[in-house]
């Protein structure tokens, strides 16, 4: 369905003015669908961004500082965030030993093992673009990256 049929406005100021509102929109739509599959374990968007972060360091440690370099979500509570998946048994902290101010964060093997049951809906996630070929995809991923530059 069109953008315009979708938030019932049928006028833009220009095209670039569209394609903002369409990124939004469909960001939105991209999230929620995303959400929807994370809700059932009890994760938010960011809280997964955190857990896949950690796993791809495995089994190394992570600051706080490189968690939020990696982030998508840049406005991120990575503390907080934290915070909560330590309360959840998914990830340990551990204070440094040669620095007090900094602090190591760990996924776990309860983390490990929820991300591994997360894998299997990757086809499902993958889905929400579903009607998009290949070629499609590879050009909006070059679309968007240009969009950034």
């Amino acid at each position: 369905m069109s953008l315009e049929k979708e938030i019932k406005q049928t006028t833009f100021k220009n095209e670039h003015n569209r394609a903002i509102v369409n990124l939004i929109y469909t960001y939105n739509h991209v999230t929620t669908e995303l959400q929807k599959i994370l809700h059932s374990h009890n994760l938010t968007l960011q809280q997964y961004n955190i857990l896949k972060i950690l796993r791809g360091r495995h089994p190394e440690s992570a600051t706080n500082g490189m968690i939020r370099e990696r982030m998508l979500d840049k406005n991120s509570d990575v503390t907080r965030i934290v915070d909560r998946l330590i309360k959840d048994d998914l990830v340990k902290r551990q204070n440094c030993s040669n620095d007090r101010r900094c602090v190591n964060v760990y996924i776990n093997q309860k983390g490990l093992d929820l991300l591994k049951r997360l894998d299997e809906y990757s086809d499902q996630m993958d889905a929400i673009l579903n009607r998009l070929t290949t070629a499609e995809a590879a050009a909006l991923n070059k679309l968007l990256d240009k969009i950034r530059q």
